[in-house]
């Protein structure tokens, strides 16, 4: 069966980008002893949610957008469906809930403290580079979803009516 070239991209995207940050850099700050002494099986659940919704999210990014996630090959479509009708961003949410549960899984102050810098680096790359490069490359196309998706997650019940 043949696979295109842009498969093996967005398969190393995933190993170096996310696999980097998400599970490389979580190992090498566990292994350096940054953590409890046994594996806490609360942490596995965001771990395994996390990892579920970013393999979805880089299927997503693959299928619907004919991209990956490195910057030479994004997206040539904007992906707008999948879990990125819920969220602009789950990729983000996603790594982060890995992040989170290599933090509770071990206990480990290192892990939680990385985790919390690297949401504050997703948040200013969206904020400074990726959400200006999409308005002007998708136009329309982005000022429309970004007005009826959130960057990150709406915490609270949203109603197209207005109330009595």
């Amino acid at each position: 069966m043949f696979v295109n070239q842009l498969f093996w991209q967005a398969v190393l995207a995933f190993l170096v980008l996310p696999g980097i940050v998400a599970f490389v850099v979580p190992v090498l700050l566990l292994a350096s002893g940054g953590s409890g002494p046994i594996l806490d099986v609360l942490g596995l659940v965001p771990f395994a949610l996390g990892l579920v919704l970013l393999l979805w999210c880089v299927r997503d990014f693959y299928v619907r957008g004919r991209g990956t996630l490195v910057p030479w090959a994004p997206p040539q479509e904007l992906v707008v469906t999948g879990l990125y009708r819920f969220s602009r961003n789950p990729m983000y949410i996603a790594v982060t809930l890995v992040l989170c549960g290599w933090a509770l899984g071990f206990r480990s102050r290192s892990v939680a403290i990385y985790a919390l810098a690297v949401m504050v680096a997703f948040h200013l790359r969206v904020v400074f580079s990726e959400e200006p490069w999409l308005a002007r490359t998708h136009g329309n196309q982005w000022l429309r979803y970004k007005a009826h998706v959130p960057r990150w997650i709406r915490l609270h019940c949203r109603h197209d009516r207005p109330h009595a």
